[in-house]
């Protein structure tokens, strides 16, 4: 499970940051499609990381980091849904790169996700 939820965060990082360029191009129908894709790649997301954190046992690192996680796809559908609306999205920015890297600090240092 944890090589799934790795491509699951790969590509919702991937199609984030296209949609994010698309919306900037004012690309709007192929913004839509893409922010579609991202919404359905954020429940692969979730639901892979529940598996981690059931395989954790709810260890409470394991469920700090789900938290952090879900403020970072907060963030990036913040970030998306107020720039096609054209509110300022700075704020989200900042949140997603501080989550960002706690996500990774958690995941990699704390958890050590590397070596299961």
């Amino acid at each position: 499970m944890l090589h799934a939820h790795y491509t699951a965060w790969g590509l919702t990082l991937i199609v984030f940051m296209t949609s994010y360029f698309l919306m900037r191009a004012g690309k709007g129908k192929a913004q839509n499609i893409t922010h579609t894709i991202l919404r359905i790649l954020y429940i692969l997301t979730v639901v892979s990381g529940m598996f981690l954190v059931f395989g954790y046992h709810f260890w409470g690192p394991s469920l700090v980091k789900m938290v952090v996680a879900l403020w970072l796809l907060f963030s990036m559908e913040m970030i998306l849904v107020r720039g096609v609306k054209g509110k300022t999205i700075w704020a989200f920015w900042l949140q997603f790169l501080f989550a960002f890297m706690l996500v990774f600090f958690y995941g990699y240092y704390v958890l050590h996700l590397y070596q299961l």
